[in-house]
């Protein structure tokens, strides 16, 4: 695996993501009032604003401008965006309506599995080289989803979405040189009308205005806390190749997980041998990295 001279930074920054989002996953039970599609409605409503003034503040702007350029230049460029939104949009969603839907664990699973559907990726369309390490973590993931499979017959759809669903979307702005923060902007950009949508048919926070403000304080911290996390999970992504990205991710189901037994999920008997063995997946992908960092700083010492 080829080490940029900026992954120690692209490391931090998605740490740093990881912890936003684990924070977001917890806010939502502060807004059980609201249904699920509408929160998602706020969130990208109120992240977008704070994304837009982050990216002025930065200098990123110009990259969005390329995308817009690139719209007339290339003749299918615009039905990659669609895509592309579509893709996050649904993963947005998701996040926000399955914690208080009973859902937290099943995402935190999708998440588990997804460095190694992410590993799988970076090797089939980028040639990325699997490690032994990486080929072992594997061999655990798919013992784990053996166990959940004799189980159930099936793994629960939000657990497929996302370890099956944000692959495919990072390896779209991979290929179509959208992985940036202006890439991610558009995207949100394109949901806007849905998120609009979804607000309008829930209408919770717009007839509460009248009577509190603090409903609307509390969706005002979500698109904060939003922001934050998307922002700093889109600087990280161009100094990380797709599999580094992948192995990241372990960061945020840990915390993830954590959150959805806090708010009251609990793990049947019988499926604790799924999450043992995708657990010890985890642990092996941070036993590479650590290996990965001891030999960086051998390199540079």
């Amino acid at each position: 695996m080829v080490t940029s001279p900026n992954t120690a930074l692209g490391v931090t920054l998605n740490v740093i993501a990881s912890v936003f989002f684990a924070l977001m996953f917890a806010y939502t039970s502060l807004l059980t009032a609201l249904g699920g599609e509408e929160i998602y409605g706020w969130r990208i409503c109120l992240t977008l604003p704070c994304l837009t003034l982050f990216m002025w503040y930065r200098g990123y702007w110009p990259q969005v401008v390329t995308i817009f350029q690139r719209l007339f230049r290339e003749r299918y460029f615009w039905l990659t965006r669609l895509l592309s939104a579509f893709l996050v949009g649904v993963q947005l969603w998701l996040f926000m309506w399955a914690p208080v839907n009973g859902y937290g664990l099943a995402v935190s699973l999708g998440y588990f599995m997804l460095p190694i559907s992410m590993v799988i990726v970076g090797r089939i369309a980028f040639k990325d080289r699997m490690s032994r390490f990486q080929q072992l973590a594997c061999v655990f993931a798919l013992i784990g989803i053996i166990n959940q499979l004799m189980l159930s017959q099936t793994l629960t759809w939000p657990t497929l979405a996302i370890c099956l669903g944000y692959p495919g979307y990072f390896w779209l702005r991979r290929v179509t040189d959208t992985n940036t923060i202006g890439g991610l902007w558009f995207d949100m950009t394109l949901s806007l009308p849905v998120s609009m949508f979804f607000i309008l048919q829930g209408g919770q926070v717009l007839a509460e205005l009248g009577n509190s403000s603090h409903l609307l304080w509390l969706v005002l911290g979500l698109g904060l806390i939003s922001a934050l996390a998307l922002a700093f999970q889109a600087l990280s992504a161009p100094h990380l190749n797709l599999s580094l990205f992948g192995l990241l991710i372990y960061v945020e189901p840990v915390l993830l997980f954590l959150v959805a037994l806090l708010l009251g999920e609990t793990i049947q008997a019988a499926e604790w041998p799924t999450y043992i063995a995708i657990w010890l997946a985890v642990v092996v992908l941070m036993l590479e990295g650590l290996r990965g960092l001891r030999k960086q700083r051998q390199r540079l010492g």
